[in-house]
């Protein structure tokens, strides 16, 4: 431990060994302290996040300088490859070998040759042995030069690898990324080729950019919360489905981040939970994705809530949260996709200009060399030589010889230009042509105008470059992903109604589960249920195989969340031998489970009447007040189509303050929905007549006449007596 750790003489965590005087111990706290904030470095900075400047893991810059090492021209096995690396990356043959596949599979920096595997099916790559890589045209181009490289020694000192590859390309954003780090995470998603390039001119042009991801598998994404790759940003990206006719669905395309087996298992799934009603699924993918789906016949009636379905209830459509964090001047920072753009443009031109300043230096030593060439054999200084004896009068001799023309030289002459002067041999002497030489000078000339003019327009010159790359390689790299807009699909309204709801309204309780009792209706394990009973409390609970809902139900279906065209009538007494009063109202924005109130909230309210209609057929109710001196008018109709329809808090208007003998449904909304029908259908469907329960009516009404009659206007007439 020492070894590894020296111990400070003067650290407060020094003690003495009692046991063995005048020998010092280092608290274990103290040689710790600093480990883990070690650690946790190392990961972000040398293994897990990409740098900003080329777009690479360590990892994966040490492949490409390994294969750029290797680079003839032809084919390398893999397995060479990884072994080449090894010398570069100390973390074995394993993390080489998957970081290299999954570069191939990207298909933009290597050229790959035999079975690397399948990102559609989720395929391995074949063993490395197999399988042969070479560089690609593309990276040869943009992603080296080692005259612009900064370098540092490698691991175990042995080789010398390169800090940050000179990539001329916004690589990052074109290849994405994804990492896992100590404390954070990177996930950069990949980005069309040619929307990277036409976006780094526009940068250049100083245009606003916007990019959205392009993914290899296509499909169709919504971006609209993607907030530029930033962290808590979400895309949904959705499968190509095409129907062929009403019984078959055929899956072309696939979402980013799965494959073929993986939409097929979530498919499986939810047949398997009764969510999706699928007679079979067949896999056809081979270069192309093609998942067929043969539809049961009670799905195949609506194909298109059957793909709905699909994408609610499988991996047809799959959630993203991207987190761009990247390394920038050796610490992570978390950036748009569009500011990593900027700065990987400005990279770019910075490597742009050191290449033709590179390059201008280069052609100035060769003009500087040719013409000192030029003078020494026209003007047969070399001649001179022959008549000394030792080196210094050689180098004097040529100093001299050369002296009268130092004024058409554009650079001082220096001991090592003599040096390579003597260098010449006879043979290029006496062949010298000496018009072939001033048109070499004069090539030389035009090529550093042209490199000076360049740097002299170093903003039109970067986007030329980023048009010529656009030629070069752009085609076939359109963009693949369909970019749209689409709702979220509501679980509960595309699932299939695997499930029956039952109720015992003498017991209070609902669910599924209850096969022995009332049936009210199909439904799925995802819908809910509001329960409404006699003293005006509602819950709405999700359903379940038997759940308690409460005693004396008016009112018992399933629940549509914010749901404003069902509409509720009701007359309720407010507290005991208190005024009547009537409301129409709609049920929206509830928390599950929670027990409302529908009425003023008085001790002994009680519900009159309940009835369910659409916003415009509410019923009509004649309500009869019991005799009494001076009571004249002793019948009151209610139209609840003259009611304002409002929100269920409202508490509603005052009917009339006089006890009522009996109330009479004289038409309009549901038949049955009344106080005694127990269950309310929902409007979408044709509703039954649903004969109440004795337990219905306890508390608050006696019905002289149980069934419902027509009356003399045809219309249904429910009678209630009090």
């Amino acid at each position: 431990m020492s070894e590894m750790t020296p111990i400070n003489n003067d650290s407060p965590n020094k003690h003495e060994n009692p046991g063995h005087p005048g020998e010092d111990t280092a608290a274990i706290a103290g040689m710790y302290k600093t480990w883990f904030l070690d650690y946790a470095s190392y990961v972000i900075l040398e293994r897990a996040v990409p740098y900003v400047e080329d777009g690479l893991k360590p990892v994966q810059r040490r492949i490409l300088h390994s294969m750029f090492e290797m680079e003839d021209g032809r084919y390398n096995k893999v397995a060479n490859i990884i072994g080449n690396t090894m010398k570069y990356h100390p973390h074995g043959d394993a993390s080489i070998g998957d970081a290299l596949v999954q570069i191939g599979q990207k298909n933009l920096l290597i050229d790959t040759q035999g079975n690397w595997g399948n990102v559609h099916t989720g395929d391995s790559a074949a063993a490395p042995r197999y399988i042969e890589a070479r560089l690609s045209k593309f990276a040869l181009e943009v992603v080296f030069n080692p005259k612009t490289t900064v370098w540092q020694l490698s691991y175990d000192g042995r080789n010398r690898e390169p800090v940050t590859l000179p990539v001329k390309f916004p690589l990052l954003l074109a290849m994405g990324v994804e990492g896992i780090a100590v404390g954070l995470a990177s996930k950069v998603l990949p980005h069309n080729f040619i929307e990277l390039i036409q976006g780094s001119i526009d940068v250049l042009k100083g245009k606003k950019t916007n990019l959205m991801p392009d993914f290899a598998t296509g499909g169709v994404a919504d971006f609209s919360n993607y907030k530029e790759g930033l962290r808590g940003g979400r895309i949904r990206v959705r499968a190509v489905i095409e129907k062929i006719d009403k019984k078959t669905l055929v899956i072309k395309q696939i979402p980013y981040g799965t494959t073929t087996t993986s939409v097929i298992e979530s498919i499986l799934a939810a047949v398997e939970k009764g969510k999706i009603k699928i007679k079979k699924v067949e896999d056809n993918t081979a270069s192309e994705v093609e998942i067929v789906i043969n539809l049961h016949p009670e799905a195949s009636q609506d194909p298109d809530k059957a793909i709905e379905a699909l994408y609610a209830f499988s991996n047809c459509e799959v959630s993203i949260s991207p987190n761009s964090c990247i390394i920038e001047d050796g610490r992570p920072r978390f950036l748009s996709v569009n500011e990593i753009l900027e700065i990987s443009t400005r990279n770019t031109v910075d490597l742009l200009k050191l290449e033709l300043e590179i390059a201008r230096d280069e052609k100035e030593t060769e003009w500087h060399y040719n013409s000192l060439e030029k003078i020494f054999i026209e003007k047969r200084i070399y001649r001179s030589l022959e008549v000394c004896e030792t080196w210094d009068q050689i180098m004097d001799t040529i100093e001299a010889g050369l002296k009268p023309y130092l004024k058409n030289l554009r650079r001082p002459v220096v001991h090592d230009d003599y040096v390579r002067l003597t260098e010449l041999k006879i043979k290029r002497i006496s062949r010298y042509d000496a018009n072939r030489a001033e048109e070499k000078l004069l090539a030389i000339e035009a090529e550093l105008a042209e490199i000076n003019d360049n740097l002299n327009n170093l903003k039109n010159y970067a986007i030329n470059y980023f048009k010529e790359l656009l030629k070069k390689f752009g085609k076939g790299r359109e963009r693949r992903t369909v970019i749209s807009s689409f709702e979220t699909i509501v679980a509960s309204k595309v699932i299939a109604n695997n499930q029956k709801l039952y109720v015992n309204r003498e017991e209070g309780f609902a669910g599924y589960g209850m096969k022995r009792d009332e049936f009210l209706r199909d439904c799925s394990d995802l819908d809910d249920v509001i329960a409404i009973t006699g003293d005006g409390k509602f819950t709405v609970t999700r359903i379940a195989e038997k759940a308690y809902v409460g005693k004396d139900l008016r009112h018992i279906d399933i629940f549509s969340k914010n749901d404003e065209t069902t509409t509720y009538n009701m007359i309720y007494q407010d507290g005991k031998g208190g005024p009547i009063m009537v409301k129409r109202f709609f049920i929206s924005g509830i928390t599950r489970d929670k027990v409302y109130d529908l009425t003023k909230g008085a001790d002994g309210s009680k519900i009159l009447y309940l009835g369910v209609s659409g916003p415009t057929n509410g019923p009509r109710v004649n309500v009869h007040l019991k005799p009494r001196p001076k009571l004249k008018n002793l019948v009151i109709e209610v139209d609840f189509n003259e009611q304002l329809t409002k929100n269920r808090s409202a508490i509603g208007n005052v009917l009339t303050k006089f006890p009522i003998a009996k109330l009479r449904v004289m038409g309009g909304g549901d038949p049955g929905t009344g106080t005694n029908a127990g269950s309310a259908p929902n409007p979408a469907v044709t509703p039954k007549p649903v004969a109440t329960p004795a337990a219905a009516v306890k508390n608050t009404a006696e019905s002289t006449d149980d069934t419902p009659k027509t009356g003399s206007n045809g219309k249904t007439q429910i009678k209630l007596e009090f």
